[in-house]
């Protein structure tokens, strides 16, 4: 039995209104608690929040934070725990293709996330061999998403030994703890697919050759579960399950930033925060903290101990860009990969430098939805990945402009000249993470070693606190869309002792236990 908040639990403060704040909070108002949630921006969303983006032209709506959105049913979830549905808050529109692949050679290789046009894709771009590989691969995958999403990836763990069983073994003889780069590229010889089926992992803080070969169950969320968007921008997700929250009868109060807890015997009290008037106190029966992993620390007043310090993910440079005429050519979200493959990883990860020929994310949400653009203009997203602070000496206050100029200069060499038509940008690198509460200058937290992954990872309980839990990418199961809004559920069980009900999609109504 996994431990369960002890005590009165019926008023229930979240600190933070990102994508897992707001998970918890729908789940224990589902549960028939009272939730507070204290949020310090004035909106809600977290790193899924909001950026706008003025110029003399109007306004660019862009997403500071993910603009990759993966299993669409967790939310499903999520508002069927208040009684409501997702379609009714939120216009999802799935893509196809997920991404368009570009290679240094010149190629193309459209992802798609139907079985039969993918093999189609894959035999016509690389051979019917290549096409038999995907097969496999593809089975793979879905046989590592059936064993992991509930017993590993959706539960709380309080011991190593509550793993141990028949799952377990099920795992390991997929070879889940083997290497994935190494198992991808028996399965898929080409090299381009192999990028494709294992870039996941550098969300994950680790590169692929290194991976456990359980992260594979990233792309599947990638390539076969479905890449999707929401009209109004991925902001609408955070401003959705907010509405369906304050509707529900949770009180939301933005522009309050938590500063403390009290305590009394064992047991937290209150959350200070700052207020209209200063400093005031909400008390509670039990706090459930979302920020990262510092933030936290800093509100428990310590840190915990651990034999080795968390090694902390890569962080990311993103480039947002408004453009003043269509690019019609872009698909909604492009990986333009370099020439160099274990070299960029080495150099952002182990030497701690930028990458000499970049692999890079570039998102045109316009494609999808062209309001969140002026009229006859265009908004691009583009992400670099880079060291994070505690491994990269690098002066971003002075390195930034001109690793902005270099990005646009790659671009243009790989067929995409921007920087003729640049209405307005905004560039965002580890130093502004940092300001913004985020460990190492990261935004991915803590990444999956072998030594922080499932009931290794920062826990989601506060020792010596029995009624103060966490939730968000710092602790289980870690990082990414779902698995924040998971760790929501997670924690709302540590407060309800409720058992996880799963919901499908077309019925939404429980299937299980």
């Amino acid at each position: 039995m996994t431990y369960r908040v002890p005590g009165r639990t019926d008023h229930v403060v979240v600190v933070g209104a990102g994508l897992a704040g707001l998970s918890t909070a729908l789940h224990l108002l589902g549960a028939g608690r009272q939730v507070t949630v204290l949020e310090r921006a004035d909106h809600p969303g977290g790193r899924a929040g909001r950026l706008d983006l003025r110029s003399p032209h109007g306004t660019y709506h862009a997403d500071p934070g993910p603009t990759v959105l993966t299993m669409p049913e967790l939310l499903d979830e999520a508002f069927a725990a208040v009684g409501e549905k997702r379609d009714e808050r939120l216009d999802l529109v799935r893509l196809d293709p997920a991404y368009r692949a570009r290679f240094a050679d010149g190629s193309t290789i459209h992802v798609r996330t139907d079985a039969h046009a993918m093999a189609e894709e894959v035999r016509t771009t690389c051979g019917p061999a290549a096409a038999a590989g995907y097969e496999r691969m593809r089975a793979w995958l879905t046989r590592l998403y059936e064993v992991e999403i509930d017993r590993f990836i959706g539960a709380n763990h309080d011991s190593p030994l509550g793993l141990v069983g028949p799952d377990l073994a099920r795992l390991a003889a997929l070879g889940g703890f083997a290497r994935l780069g190494p198992r991808v590229a028996r399965m898929l010889p080409d090299e381009r697919l192999q990028r494709i089926f294992s870039f996941q992992s550098l969300y994950a803080g680790v590169p692929p050759h290194r991976a456990l070969g359980a992260y594979g169950v990233i792309a599947y969320m990638d390539t076969i579960a479905g890449v999707y968007f929401p009209r109004g921008g991925m902001r609408r997700v955070a401003q959705s399950l907010a509405d369906a929250a304050v509707a529900a009868g949770a009180m939301i109060h933005y522009g309050r930033a938590a500063t403390g807890l009290e305590r009394r015997g064992g047991r937290v009290t209150a959350v200070r925060h700052t207020g209209a008037e200063g400093g005031e106190r909400l008390p509670c029966d039990a706090v459930v903290l979302t920020p990262d992993l510092p933030v936290v620390h800093d509100l428990i007043g310590r840190a915990p101990r651990r034999p080795v310090p968390l090694r902390w993910s890569p962080s990311a440079v993103v480039l947002h860009a408004g453009l003043r005429t269509p690019r019609p050519e872009l698909a909604h979200h492009t990986i333009s990969f370099g020439a160099a493959w274990r070299r960029t990883f080495r150099e952002i990860i182990d030497d701690g430098r930028l990458m000499s020929d970049p692999s890079l994310l570039v998102t045109r949400p316009t494609a999808t939805d062209p309001a969140l653009a002026p009229a006859g203009s265009e908004l691009l997203y583009v992400l670099a990945p880079c060291p994070n602070l505690a491994h990269g000496g690098i002066d971003w206050a002075r390195v930034g402009p001109a690793y902005r100029d270099e990005l646009l200069a790659v671009l243009a060499d790989r067929g995409m000249e921007l920087r003729a038509d640049l209405d307005v940008t905004s560039l965002v690198t580890p130093a502004d993470w940092a300001a913004a509460g985020h460990a190492a200058g990261t935004p991915f937290s803590a990444a999956h070693t072998l030594a922080q992954t499932g009931p290794f990872r920062p826990r989601n309980l506060v020792r010596g606190l029995e009624n103060a839990v966490l939730a968000g990418c710092g602790t289980t199961p870690g990082v990414g869309i779902p698995p924040v809004l998971i760790s929501g559920r997670l924690a709302a069980q540590r407060i309800t002792g409720a058992a996880h009900r799963r919901y499908t999609r077309a019925r939404r109504v429980p299937t299980g236990g």
